[in-house]
């Protein structure tokens, strides 16, 4: 089992002191910073910090480091959070047909490669129940049909609700959220787009990709918002075709970067290593 670690992430206009201001605090009360990330953005003046430190060395108390930013915030205009490693995210998984992202998620949930709960998994149709349920896992089947979309979101809204979910991942959930649902979980829910965005958005993108002769296809991780496929991108990775692919070929590629890049993103959004600025992210590794 990994030590026991608080993140405090945070976020100001750029000044001179913050990072001494901070790590002076931490230090000042024996915290041990065991990990560090700045960056300082020269275009917009904005500063980003994710510390993480040893929850033993405050005593096991996250109490302790709240009081040590809380004068700090003032000082500084800090947008701050502490969270507190021996919590578990609370993650709902949203799918279609389609299994590889969700097989993917539940075998690295299943060995302990993320670190998360999985309260529930929401479907809009049957397919998946048998597997998931195998997993222990309760399974949501929320039919979205197309006389009956505002209620079948209204539904899985609740479920959110219900369950007190963290983060929503929509691991090829091939439905388009309400607008609404997106602002009212902004920064929590995370999409598996199949493809290299911005390019080919919408459905069929590698059918798109085939049409164009792309040398290149790749998987955008995103965060959803009222615009279709536009959300800040956390994370993105492609791989090299040619013109003796088909376009079966590309989506039997495509699929196995679409879950690697989902993990990925997934894992930045669990770990707070992800600041969403305007429409883009700055990530920490």
């Amino acid at each position: 089992m990994s030590e026991r670690r608080f993140r405090l992430v945070l976020s100001c206009p750029d000044a001179v002191g913050i990072i001494a201001a901070v790590t002076q605090g931490i230090a000042g009360q024996g915290g041990w910073i065991t990990e560090a990330h700045q960056y300082a953005d020269a275009e917009s003046g904005w500063f980003f910090m994710r510390y993480e430190v040893r929850a033993d060395s405050l005593g096991g108390d996250v109490q302790r480091l709240e009081a040590i930013v809380a004068p700090l915030a003032e000082r500084f205009g800090l947008t701050w959070s502490v969270t507190d490693t021996a919590v578990a995210r609370r993650v709902m998984l949203c799918v279609s047909r389609q299994s590889h992202c969700l097989s993917d998620l539940l075998y690295r949930w299943r060995s302990g490669e993320l670190a998360m709960e999985i309260p529930c998994v929401v479907s809009n149709h049957e397919d998946m129940r048998s597997f998931v349920e195998w997993h222990g896992i309760p399974y949501h089947c929320i039919p979205v049909p197309a006389d009956g979309r505002e209620a079948a979101f209204a539904a899985l809204e609740s479920v959110i609700e219900e369950y007190r979910i963290d983060a929503v991942v929509l691991a090829r959930y091939m439905q388009v959220l309400p607008g609404s649902l997106c602002d009212r979980y902004h920064g929590r829910i995370i999409n598996i787009h199949h493809s290299f965005l911005p390019s080919f958005v919408g459905a069929r993108p590698y059918h798109q990709a085939a049409q164009r002769g792309v040398k290149l296809i790749g998987a955008t991780c995103h965060y959803a918002t009222a615009d279709l496929d536009q959300g800040p991108i956390i994370e993105q990775d492609v791989i090299r075709v040619n013109h003796h692919n088909t376009t079966d070929d590309m989506v039997r590629l495509g699929r196995d970067v679409e879950k690697s890049v989902l993990a990925r993103g997934l894992r930045a959004h669990l770990e707070d290593r992800v600041f969403i600025h305007g429409n883009k992210t700055i990530v920490f590794g």
